[in-house]
C-alpha cells in the first residue's frame, strides 16, 4: 500500500468511502489559531478536509508555547495562522491549508466570500468576534460549530440557519463594569487599581488627547457624587502638562511629573474632601523623591490598616511568596517605583519617535511593565494588596486559564459534529458540554430550535451588490420596498440612518453615510408587525456596465414576513370550591328560589357487589381466570354457566361445586 494510501486508509474504515471522499472536496473555514485552534487544524488536517483556510489576526507570544503545541520558541512574535500552517501541513501532503493573518472583521471578509464555504469552525476567544461570525453564517446559510473553553471546563454548539437557535438567540452575560467614582477614586480591590491604570491611565498619558468629560458626565447622570466627578474633572484637564512632557524631546523629567500628578497630587485633592473618608480608610499620598531615598514611611501619614501591615518595611502585599521567577515575583514599593519610572521613558520614547498612540496589549512588555507598576503604587497607597506581574497580566488582559487536554477534547468533538451536518444528519446534533462531575463528563443536550424573536436568525437576509461611492440610500430602500409604503426605519448596525421622522439621509450616498462592504443595511419596520431585512452588501462584478444603475439587487427581493407575536398567557386564577349554599335569589313573584342541600353520599355497608373496571391493569380475578380459576363475590353467588371442574389434570365438565373455589373479598 502507498504511503498516501496507508496515510487516509484508518480514516476512510471509519467514516467511510462515500463521506471520506466528500471531505476531500469540502472548503472549511478554520477562524483562530490558538489553543483551540492548534488542535482542530491537527484533526481536519489527519481526518482529510482536503481546502482548508485559517484566518488568525494574532501572534505568537511566549506564553502560548505550553499548549499551542503547533508553535516553537523560533516563532514567537510571528503570525500565528503562517506558522501553524507551515507546521501542519506535512501532517497530510494531500491537504491544502491557506492561511490569512488578518481580522476576520475587515471588510474583504463579506458574506459573499463566507458564502465558497462548506461550513465554518470557530475557536475564537472573545465574544464580539463570535457575534460577528455567527452573522455572516446565518446571512451566508453556511454552518457553523461554535466552540470555547475555560479551564476544566468547554463546550461545542452546531449552529445551522432555520434548523437550531443561533449564538445570539440565548442573550450573553455582559462583561463587568465598576462605577467610575470607584475606579477614579476609592478603590478596594487589586482588579480596580488594575482597570484604572489600563483604560483610564494609560489612556490619559499616551493614548488620544481626551479629557474624559463624556465618561463623567455620564456618571454624574447616573447619580454618582457631583463634588467627586467634578474634582475629577480637574484632574483630567490638568494631565495636559504631563502629556506635553511626555511627548517632548528636551523634556527629561516626565516620568517624576506623572508620578507627582498622579500618585500625590491627585491624592490630596480627594483627601480634601473630608465626608469622602469618613467610613473609609484614607489613602495616603506617595513621595517621588522621598521614595528615590528610601525615606519614605507611609505611618507618618495615617495609621496603619489591616490589609497594610506590611507596608512600612517596603513591601506592598503578598511577602510570602519567596519566586525568584520575574513575572511571579513579589515588587517592593522601590521595585514598582523603579519599575514606573523604566516603562513611563520607554513608552515616551517611543511616542517621540513616531507612535501616535499607545493602547494596552498584554503582549507589549512596555504597557504591561507600565500597568503593573501604577496599578501596585496606586493598591500602596490605598492599602490594597499587590499583585504580581504574571497576576496582572492575567487580570488586565481578561486571561482565561487554558487546559491542553480540555482543549483536546473539544476540538475532537467539533470534528464530530461538523461531519453530522456534512452528512445532513441534523438529528444527531447536539450541543455538547465538558462539566466538572466525575461520573458524567460529557452532557450533550438536543439542539434547540430558532428562537422566534432573534434578532440575527430571525432576520431576512439578502445581498445587495453595489458601488458604495455611487448608490444612494433613497433609491435603494424604493427599489427594495417597491410599492409597500410602510414606515420604516433604515440602520446600520446600531446607527439609526433613516426614519418617517428623520429623512435628511435619504438623498446621500451610501459611502457617504460609512455604509459600505462588508457591512449590513437594516430595513426595520416601524409597526414590528413585520420581519426585518438585512441586506449584506458586496462589490459589484467586474463585468457590471458603467451606464446601468450603481447596484444589483437580490433575486429574489426579499418581503417583509409577518413577525409573530408572542403569546401572553394570562394566568386564570382557579375558582375556590365554597362550602356554603349560595345566597337565595329572589324570584319576580317574591318566592326565594332556594337550592337543595346535595345529599352525602352513603357507605357500602351491605356487602353489595362492587363494579370492576375492565380497563384496570391485572387483577387478581384476571390472573386466577387464566389458571382456570373462578373468582367469586360471596357465598351466595350463582354462576350463569356450569363451571369446569379440574380433575387429576383432566377437564370435566360436570364438575360439582366441591370443584370450585371460592375467594370471598
Amino acid at each position: 500500500m502507498s504511503t498516501a494510501k496507508a496515510r487516509s486508509a484508518h480514516a476512510k474504515a471509519v467514516l467511510g468511502t462515500e463521506l471520506h471522499d466528500q471531505l476531500s472536496n469540502t472548503n472549511v473555514l478554520l477562524v483562530g489559531a490558538g489553543g483551540i485552534g492548534c488542535e482542530l487544524l491537527k484533526n481536519i488536517v489527519l481526518t482529510g478536509f482536503g481546502k482548508i483556510t485559517l484566518l488568525d489576526l494574532d501572534t505568537i507570544d511566549i506564553s502560548n508555547l505550553n499548549r499551542q503545541f503547533l508553535f516553537r520558541k523560533k516563532d514567537v512574535k510571528q503570525s500565528k495562522a503562517m506558522v501553524a500552517a507551515q507546521t501542519a501541513a506535512p501532517f497530510n501532503p494531500n491537504v491544502k491549508i491557506s492561511p490569512i493573518h488578518g481580522n476576520i472583521k475587515e471588510p474583504q471578509y463579506d458574506v459573499q466570500w463566507f458564502k465558497q464555504f462548506d461550513i465554518v469552525l470557530n475557536a475564537l476567544d472573545n465574544l464580539d468576534a463570535r457575534r460577528h461570525v455567527n452573522k455572516m453564517c446565518m446571512a451566508a446559510g453556511v454552518p457553523l460549530v461554535e466552540s470555547g473553553t475555560a479551564g476544566y471546563l468547554g463546550q461545542v454548539q452546531p449552529l445551522l440557519h432555520e434548523t437550531t437557535e443561533c449564538f445570539d438567540c440565548i442573550p450573553k452575560p455582559t462583561p463587568k463594569t465598576f462605577p467610575v467614582c470607584t475606579i477614579r477614586s476609592t478603590p478596594s480591590q487589586p482588579i480596580h487599581c488594575i482597570v484604572w491604570g489600563k483604560t483610564y491611565l494609560m489612556g490619559q498619558l499616551f493614548g488620544e488627547d481626551e479629557d474624559a468629560t463624556g465618561e463623567l458626565d455620564d456618571a454624574e447622570k447616573q447619580g454618582e457624587n457631583a463634588q467627586e466627578i467634578e474634582t475629577l474633572r480637574k484632574e483630567a484637564q490638568a494631565f495636559k502638562t504631563v502629556r506635553d512632557a511626555i511627548r517632548n524631546k528636551k523634556a527629561s523629567d516626565a516620568a517624576k511629573l506623572a508620578f507627582q500628578k498622579v500618585f500625590n497630587a491627585d491624592i490630596r485633592n480627594l483627601l480634601s474632601m473630608s465626608d469622602m473618608w469618613k467610613s473609609r480608610s484614607p489613602p495616603i499620598p506617595l513621595d517621588y523623591d522621598a521614595i528615590l531615598n528610601d525615606t519614605f514611611n507611609p505611618q507618618t501619614n495615617r495609621p496603619p490598616v489591616a490589609s497594610t501591615s506590611n507596608l512600612a518595611n517596603g513591601q506592598a502585599g503578598n511577602s510570602g511568596n519567596a519566586s525568584n521567577l520575574r513575572d511571579q515575583r513579589t515588587l517592593s514599593l522601590k521595585d514598582n517605583f523603579e519599575l514606573f519610572v523604566s516603562s513611563t521613558n520607554r513608552l515616551a520614547a517611543r511616542l517621540r519617535h513616531g507612535e501616535e498612540t499607545i493602547s494596552f496589549d498584554k503582549d507589549d512588555e512596555d504597557t504591561l511593565d507600565f500597568v503593573t507598576a501604577t496599578s501596585n503604587l496606586r493598591s500602596y497607597a490605598y492599602g490594597i494588596d499587590s499583585k504580581t506581574r504574571w497576576e496582572v497580566k492575567e487580570m488586565a488582559g481578561n486571561i482565561i486559564p487554558a487546559i491542553a487536554t480540555t482543549n483536546a477534547i473539544i476540538a475532537g468533538i467539533i470534528v464530530l459534529q461538523a461531519l453530522h451536518l456534512l452528512r445532513k444528519a441534523y438529528s444527531k446534533l447536539r450541543n455538547i458540554h465538558i462539566q466538572l462531575r466525575p461520573s458524567v463528563p460529557l452532557s450533550a443536550i438536543r439542539i434547540s430550535p430558532p428562537n422566534p424573536h432573534c434578532g440575527i436568525c430571525r432576520d431576512t437576509y439578502a445581498t445587495l451588490l453595489c458601488d458604495p461611492s455611487r448608490a444612494v440610500l433613497g433609491d435603494v430602500l424604493r427599489c427594495v420596498l417597491g410599492d409597500d409604503e410602510r414606515d420604516v426605519g433604515v440602520y446600520e448596525d446600531k446607527r439609526l440612518l433613516s426614519d418617517p421622522e428623520f429623512d435628511e439621509n435619504l438623498d446621500r450616498t451610501l459611502e457617504s453615510l460609512n455604509v459600505t462592504r462588508g457591512k449590513f443595511l437594516t430595513i426595520v419596520d416601524e409597526d414590528g408587525d413585520l420581519s426585518t431585512i438585512s441586506l449584506a452588501l458586496a462589490d459589484l462584478p467586474p463585468n457590471h456596465p458603467i451606464d446601468a444603475p450603481p447596484y444589483v439587487l437580490p433575486s429574489p427581493i426579499p418581503k417583509l414576513q409577518t413577525r409573530p407575536k408572542p403569546i401572553v398567557v394570562t394566568p386564570e386564577t382557579p375558582q375556590k370550591a365554597g362550602v356554603k349554599r349560595p345566597l337565595p335569589v329572589e324570584m319576580e313573584d317574591g318566592v326565594l328560589d332556594l337550592e337543595p342541600t346535595p345529599k352525602k353520599p352513603k357507605p357500602n355497608l351491605n356487602g353489595t357487589k362492587r363494579k370492576r373496571d375492565d380497563h384496570a391493569s391485572p387483577s387478581k380475578r384476571r390472573k386466577l381466570e387464566e389458571d382456570g380459576v373462578v373468582e367469586m363475590d360471596g357465598p351466595n353467588e350463582i354462576l350463569d354457566e356450569e363451571p369446569i371442574a379440574i380433575e387429576n389434570g383432566t377437564l370435566n365438565g360436570n364438575g360439582t361445586d366441591s370443584d370450585i373455589i371460592v375467594i370471598d373479598d
